[in-house]
């Protein structure tokens, strides 16, 4: 029996910066969400990504003196990074700079122009560049960002726009037909309300005043404006086709299940996004859940403020699974969240180190010593055991409930509940009690395997949010995580099994005082890095050559060249030989480089090339042009490669 696809997507995130761990909380809830899903039996496709175009990017790689691609791919590189840091299982990572979702945004684009759902006009109103958002006047808050607060500046410019309106009644009639569309309904009352009804403005969809974004193919100064592009990357990364030709991934996976979005842009997820699938006559997600945000203290984080934390300084403090447990255990369903330094040691000691930790440790630590590790079950209860089991078998279908809603932090507290109530068991049978009395030693067995067992529940359903924690616990109890089958069953775990000699400390108890000094510390250091000067590039002077006239450089021929194949030079050491495309043609162009490129490494790229220059013979090898490089101080060669993507034989004037 094939299983059931289940697709979930987070909100891909924009590469201005390096994300906090209000941003990161969103790709750890998702992965937790994907986890238990497999779990649960389904065939789960996780996707992710970054969005990568717009205004705001391209001032922030000139601040930072870089191409905008170079300065995304760094970004989208860090952010990457950080999600695999923190564990997540996403099978697909998607940029809205990749090639294919580019192309179909193209084709999208021409689509919905040519049904006549994208017209030309010009947009004159107010623009807030963080948002990427145009609003009227009326629309402002005290003259600001309705969405971020920020100030808007007014802008006028020939775009392309939208016809909204004529999909608002359809749009109006899926929501109140489909009551779990979006959630929490709170959020769907606030769209509903203040956007649907009131009557929704044509949407501007492209824009002339900046050029990093995806060209209209038939109007190339326009770019298309960022919400379209980005959006559809939940169908592109299905390898969707609008000509017909989609993958099968697409076929299989939508309609997504769930679309996994913070709180401040439920607007495009419920409004745009629906109105642009209708247009293309494709099914909607089933359901979009914009969760609640994470804040620093009492207020919204911010590099401003200075009052930003990251994920790996939580991690390098806490580790993983513990930054894991408090960001989806202290979320609540629908209000934001409060992150602060002494709360987060507050429920490593409490939760994390006690309830959890100690139980774990404590159980091995008794197995060994009063039964050198042997963990039997001789079947000698009393009330107590009852109990203890009636709350195990039933924290599976507590979870699974809370799951279903999405309320994660309710179904982690079901299962530590569980381990709680193993403490409690351990107050009630006192095994320290019962070992000092021979007659007792069978009952003291069955205490420590009920104990073993419970824990081994417990660790199974913990697994999808804590999964190395699981994994350690596993281990050290000589056990193996269980199916959600296997979970409606007690007594499992293999009677005569042996844990491990020398339990490990899952987590350790932490010092408030000393973690807040650290912070200190952290925070100092970070202040001090962005107060220094950054140390200026080198530069280099060299012997200026004769002048020449316009008229003698414009006879060198100068054009984008693409190498599409390469090898050493036989007999040198310095010499590689590479054929370079140029237009329809191909040349052959022998360049001292070895030394700093592979043939390999060749492939591929493009280049730079002077065509016209006279052919020579090098090392016996016909060369009929050169490759333009860069050199530095130290001899170190750089190909002279165009900053955007130019097609083979673009000239460079």
């Amino acid at each position: 029996m094939s299983k059931k696809p289940y697709y979930i997507t987070t909100a891909i995130a924009y590469t201005s910066g390096k994300p906090h761990i209000g941003n990161t909380y969103e790709i750890v809830l998702a992965d937790a969400i994907a986890r238990f899903k497999r779990k649960e039996g389904y065939d789960v496709r996780f996707q992710t990504g970054t969005d990568e175009h717009g205004q705001k990017i391209e001032l922030k790689a000139q601040e930072a003196g870089v191409s905008p691609k170079e300065f995304v791919d760094q970004t989208a590189g860090e952010i990457k990074r950080i999600w695999d840091l923190m564990n997540t299982s996403y099978d697909k990572f998607i940029r809205t700079t990749d090639e294919d979702h580019e192309k179909q945004v193209q084709k999208i684009f021409k689509k919905l122009y040519d049904q006549g759902d994208i017209y030309k006009g010009y947009y004159e109103g107010m623009y807030c560049t963080p948002c990427e958002s145009f609003f009227t006047e009326s629309q402002l808050v005290d003259g600001k960002c309705p969405d971020c607060g920020r100030p808007c500046q007014p802008a006028k410019e020939e775009a392309y726009f939208f016809k909204m309106s004529k999909y608002a009644d359809r749009l109006i009639q899926y929501i109140n037909e489909h009551p779990e569309f979006i959630q929490p309904e709170s959020r769907k009352n606030e769209m509903m309300n203040n956007f649907l009804l009131p009557g929704l403005q044509d949407l501007c969809v492209s824009r002339t005043s900046f050029s990093w974004g995806v060209p209209v193919d038939f109007d190339p100064k326009h770019v298309v404006y960022v919400w379209l592009d980005a959006l559809t990357n939940y169908i592109t990364g299905l390898g969707y086709d609008v000509d017909g030709n989609s993958d099968e991934l697409f076929e299989k996976y939508w309609p997504a299940d769930l679309h996994l979005i913070g709180k401040d842009i439920i607007r495009f997820h419920t409004i745009y996004w629906p109105i642009f699938l209708m247009a293309l006559d494709l099914p909607l997600p089933k359901q979009v859940f914009g969760h609640p945000w994470l804040l620093q203290g009492d207020g919204k984080m911010s590099k401003s403020k200075g009052n930003v934390i990251y994920a790996d300084d939580l991690v390098e403090l806490f580790g993983v699974d513990a930054v894991r447990y408090f960001v989806l255990h202290e979320m609540p369903f629908e209000n934001d969240g409060v992150i602060t330094w002494e709360l987060l040691v507050e429920r490593m000691n409490s939760d994390l180190a006690n309830t959890l930790g100690n139980l774990v440790n404590r159980t091995i630590s008794m197995s060994n010593k009063y039964f050198g590790g042997v963990v039997a079950n001789c079947g000698v209860t009393d009330g107590f055991d009852k109990d203890l089991i009636t709350v195990a078998l039933s924290t599976k279908h507590n979870v699974v409930n809370k799951m279903a809603k999405l309320r994660v932090a309710d179904a982690m507290t079901e299962i530590f509940n569980l381990f709680k109530r193993c403490n409690k068991y351990i107050d009630e049978t006192m095994p320290w009690a019962l070992a000092k009395d021979p007659e007792q030693k069978q009952r003291l067995s069955t205490v420590l395997y009920n104990l073993v067992e419970s824990i081994t529940i417990g660790a199974s359903l913990l697994a999808p949010f804590m999964p190395e924690t699981a994994e350690r616990i596993f281990k050290q109890l000589n056990s193996s995580e269980r199916t959600m089958e296997e979970l409606e069953m007690f007594g499992l775990y293999q009677s005569g099994n042996k844990v491990v000699e020398k339990p490990e400390i899952l987590f350790a108890r932490l010092d408030a005082k000393e973690v807040i000094e650290k912070v200190d510390e952290m925070y100092a250091a970070r202040a001090k890095a962005d107060e220094e000067p950054k140390e200026e590039e080198p530069v280099i002077d060299i012997d200026n050559k004769e002048e020449i006239t316009f008229e003698d450089f414009e006879k060198m021929q100068f054009q984008v060249g693409e190498i599409i194949s390469c090898e050493a030079v036989k007999k040198s050491r310095k010499l590689l030989c590479s054929q370079v495309k140029i237009g329809s043609q191909v040349k052959q162009i022998v360049s001292g480089i070895k030394g700093h490129y592979t043939p390999e490494e060749m492939v591929g790229k493009k280049v730079m090339v002077l065509v016209n220059l006279k052919p020579a013979k090098l090392a016996g090898v016909l060369s009929e042009g050169m490759l333009l490089c860069a050199e530095d101080e130290n001899g170190e060669l750089s190909l002279m490669v165009p900053e955007k993507k130019m097609p083979a034989g673009a000239e460079i004037c």
